[in-house]
């Protein structure tokens, strides 16, 4: 039995995809492991799922040690880190990145945007945005800028 998508349902989906970007396909959920009382964590997944990104966040007091064994060097935290697709995002890392570093494959061990800079996703608020840097980081401690904002 051939099973095909209704054409309205299709369009839906269609227009979906145009307005989001493409879905991620299966097994590429994002993890993002935060801190249980951290908000700016939940805004930044917020900010992933407006995205068109499956996620599903787990709270945990060890931040540290998710931090450590993800391989994130100490110069690049921030509050939450996420994996997809083989790669760690930390921080507050625009969903427009993640997708870029989905799509080129680079030989990256992950994103990070360390601190938490005012205007980043996530972090937008009352105060005037700040400059920041999107940084690649490999597993041997070499770094470079993926992308400025």
């Amino acid at each position: 039995m051939k099973f095909t998508i209704p054409l309205p349902l299709a369009a839906f989906a269609l227009v979906g995809v145009l307005l989001t970007g493409p879905v991620l396909a299966a097994g590429e959920e994002l993890v993002v492991y935060k801190d249980p009382n951290c908000g700016c964590c939940g805004a930044w997944a917020t900010h992933m799922r407006e995205h068109g990104f499956a996620v599903r966040e787990v709270a945990t007091q060890e931040m540290g040690l998710v931090k450590s064994e993800a391989g994130v060097p100490r110069a690049l935290g921030s509050c939450h880190t996420a994996t997809v697709g083989g790669y760690v995002i930390e921080g507050h890392v625009p969903a427009d990145d993640v997708r870029r570093l989905l799509d080129e494959k680079p030989a990256l061990a992950g994103l990070a945007v360390p601190g938490m800079p005012q205007g980043s996703p996530g972090m937008e608020g009352p105060y005037p945005p700040q400059r920041y840097e999107v940084i690649g980081f490999d597993g041997k401690g070499g770094t470079k800028v993926y992308a400025r904002h």
